[in-house]
């Protein structure tokens, strides 16, 4: 049997809660945790196999067994599996249920895709011509999930047909898991089982170890499930699903632990106007100025690279006035590739000190005089919050301004 996710996540993974806030009430366009918590869109990845079908044909050339990619039949939702004997799958969030047939969707620790999959059976007659004796459409879940502070995590798939007829319905599905790069597999089930009753979920649980653990250490890892459809009197076909959306690390400052996440989401660090309320208010002018980080469709990226964050700092502040009690704050960070160094010049709003124009547009830096309190606060929101998520050399984020 399978590890269950509970042998290797101590309680952080698929379930994880979204941290909540209470109702927001500004003049400023604030978003809620819960909200900058919500999944995103993710690169295109490795499909099953090109366009077309995939057909595997008996060493006598009578018959073949076919795979072919198809669109997913939106509706069909996982539920428990009645057949599904060698797991204990987690459940499947809601949001890859919501939002994952229109490609991958993911946080910072689950990565969702649903795919559509075809099946057919064919006997190639003594003319030569080909007759289909069976089909089957299914639907395809691929998810994975991690822990930011264990090098383990998992690639869960299911499988469930929900039309069919013909030969196709007498196929058993087996899978075989299989890991490439900086990892490997620890176990993994996906036992005989038969496609039969329709609309009722085949499930394989895999779950990989990094092996990117020394200092310094930093790994991509892609994961595969090669799943064989035995039919008899039809030779074997084998497709594979191949997921690269997990990075593990020993390389994130101030963290001891080896940690494993979704390196494309964005995730959100949060500034409060309640608690800093100068730089917050700050950020979201800068940001309604068109300055980029608050979206997923223009996050910054981390930079650790002292040659970019220095001069970022030095040109955004290096000439700020001295006023007691206030420091100068920019906006995109030092700590970013959005920052001068990427381009564009300062500006200002009203009550900040520098004399500056006030501009729009997503280039540039916005600098402002804040309460020295906020932006030494700011310092150990952005540590924190780095460790935490293991934002590493070019990974993008989000900053939120919430009440």
């Amino acid at each position: 049997m399978a590890a269950t996710a509970a042998m290797l996540f101590s309680g952080i993974g698929a379930a994880s809660a979204t941290e909540k806030n209470g109702p927001t009430s500004s003049a400023i366009n604030l978003t809620t945790r819960e909200e900058g918590n919500r999944p995103a869109p993710g690169p295109a990845g490795p499909t099953a196999f090109a366009a077309g079908a995939s057909c595997t044909s008996s060493t006598d050339g009578r018959s073949a067994s076919c795979w072919e990619v198809t669109a997913p039949h939106k509706g069909l939702a996982p539920v428990s599996p009645q057949v599904n004997t060698s797991t204990q799958a987690v459940q499947i969030p809601q949001w890859c249920i919501d939002h994952a047939y229109q490609g991958v969707f993911g946080l910072r620790d689950q990565a969702c895709e649903v795919t559509g999959l075809a099946f057919t059976t064919r006997v190639i007659e003594s003319n030569g011509s080909t007759r289909v004796t069976g089909e089957f459409q299914a639907n395809v879940i691929n998810y994975e999930y991690t822990d930011k502070s264990q090098p383990t995590w998992a690639h869960q798939i299911e499988i469930a047909a929900y039309s069919g007829w013909g030969d196709a319905l007498k196929v058993t599905l087996e899978g075989a898991a299989s890991a490439s790069l900086s990892c490997k597999v620890v176990n993994a089930s996906f036992p005989p089982q038969p496609v039969e009753p329709l609309k009722s979920w085949r499930i394989g649980e895999a779950f990989y170890s990094t092996t990117a653990t020394n200092p310094g250490d930093v790994g991509r890892c892609i994961t595969t499930w090669n799943v064989t459809a035995h039919t008899p009197g039809y030779p074997d076909a084998v497709t594979k699903f191949e997921r690269w959306n997990v990075r593990c690390d020993n390389n994130t400052g101030g963290n001891p632990y080896v940690g494993c996440v979704v390196f494309w989401y964005p995730s959100p660090v949060y500034y409060s106007l309640a608690r800093n309320p100068t730089l917050a208010n700050h950020v979201a002018r800068a940001q309604a100025s068109g300055l980029p980080g608050a979206t997923f469709e223009a996050p910054l990226e981390r930079t650790t690279d002292p040659a970019i964050s220095g001069p970022n700092g030095q040109m955004a502040c290096g000439d700020a006035p001295s006023i007691q009690g206030k420091q100068c704050d920019e906006y995109p960070l030092a700590s970013s590739r959005q920052g001068l160094t990427a381009g564009g010049t300062r500006r200002t709003f009203d009550g900040c000190s520098f004399n500056l124009p006030q501009q729009t547009g997503p280039t540039g830096v916005s600098v402002c005089m804040i309460d020295q309190p906020d932006n030494s606060a700011q310092g150990g929101i952005m540590s924190q919050f780095y460790r935490w998520e293991r934002v590493l050399d070019g990974d993008p984020f989000r900053v939120l301004v919430v009440a």
